[in-house]
């Protein structure tokens, strides 16, 4: 009997001892599997973008600001490594100089400053928005009440912007020139103060000027025109801009901030209130005034640009655009839209 119960003990310590080294086997065959999958898992993760800080000049308005405080407040840049640093100027032409002297990276422009980015001084590598901010208003009290009455009377504009463009396309309509009034040429920020104290007849101007114009004038302030009274013949395109040289060395970054813009852009569409609350906060401008601007474009989304590249329209109206500075004598020579509207970059950055 002993004998019998000493040979099942032995038989069940082998078990326990096979048991044993098969439970230590599959353990390190499953740590080997883990490791593998590990290194598998390393080998397969994206390299972390690089961190970039961006100097990006703007105007102090809704349209200009309104994508760009989107994708700071929604956390878009973030996503592409970019941080933004918001530096404010008064116009378009300033905001290309600044950039010739590299103190900012890219920046907004209204229609007007296109001009020079046909001449090669800039690329736009975005498209911001179809617009209605621009407007020529008369002042009653000093005997302008009518496209007509500018005859003879003394206009506020800055040169160089889309005050001389809508300004232009008014005299046209009227069947005047520049000949037929006096044109005193001021910076963007000027021209309230101006036609506020009389020192002007008329203005050509943009939001939020137009409003300030308004409330100070009253009942006198006259809109002679606006974007509007001119899409058919003179689409008011604004843009996001760099110089030539910054997107040939860093068109990667340019890529991100502008899949970071399409995300903004569709987000904005969608909460047009909420974005200017955002935007008054950004620049210390009153929120009613800034929700006043909410209606001065087109607010398209990134399907909408897509869309427009491959059907063409967007390029015809760029065209479009080009012909009028033609016309115009901004422009001297007509140039492909392709060389100096990335079309490819905005293809590409909708992309997932």
């Amino acid at each position: 009997m002993k004998k019998a119960l000493s040979v099942v003990l032995a038989l069940a310590m082998s078990a326990s001892m096979l048991i044993g080294c098969g439970s230590k086997d599959e353990a390190a065959d499953t740590t080997a599997v883990k490791e593998e999958t590990t290194e598998e898992a390393a080998g397969t993760e994206e390299p972390a973008v690089e961190e970039v800080t961006l100097n990006i000049g703007y105007m102090p308005n809704y349209a200009s600001l309104c994508t760009v405080v989107a994708g700071m407040e929604k956390g878009y840049f973030e996503e592409q490594g970019i941080d933004v640093n918001l530096v404010e100027f008064a116009d378009g032409p300033t905001i290309i100089a600044a950039m010739e002297s590299g103190s900012i990276d890219i920046g907004y422009i209204g229609p007007g400053a296109h001009k020079l980015a046909i001449q090669g001084k800039a690329d736009v590598f975005a498209i911001s928005h179809y617009g209605n901010a621009d407007e020529v208003i008369g002042n009653k009290d000093k005997g302008v009440a009518t496209m007509a009455d500018l005859k003879g009377k003394t206009i506020a504009m800055a040169s160089g912007t889309s005050s001389e463009t809508i300004l232009d396309l008014t005299l046209a309509d009227a069947g005047l020139t520049r000949d037929d009034v006096t044109i005193m040429d001021m910076d963007a920020s000027a021209i309230v103060t101006a036609m506020i104290s009389g020192s002007v007849d008329a203005a050509a101007t943009w939001s939020p000027n137009t409003f300030a114009i308004k409330e100070e004038l009253g009942n006198a302030a006259v809109m002679l025109s606006n974007n509007m009274t001119y899409v058919d013949i003179s689409p008011s395109i604004a843009s996001w801009i760099c110089v030539p040289s910054y997107y040939d060395e860093k068109a990667d970054i340019i890529l991100r901030f502008t899949k970071g813009l399409y995300k903004a852009m569709d987000y904005r569409t969608d909460n047009l209130e909420e974005v200017a609350k955002w935007v008054a906060k950004t620049t210390a401008l009153d929120e009613a005034a800034v929700l006043n601007q909410i209606h001065d474009g087109d607010w398209i989304t990134a399907d909408d640009v897509v869309a427009s590249i491959k059907d063409g329209s967007m390029e015809s109206y760029y065209k479009v655009q080009q012909d009028n500075f033609i016309k115009g004598g901004a422009v001297t020579e007509e140039v492909p839209v392709g060389d100096y509207v990335l079309f490819q970059n905005m293809l590409d950055a909708a992309e997932e």
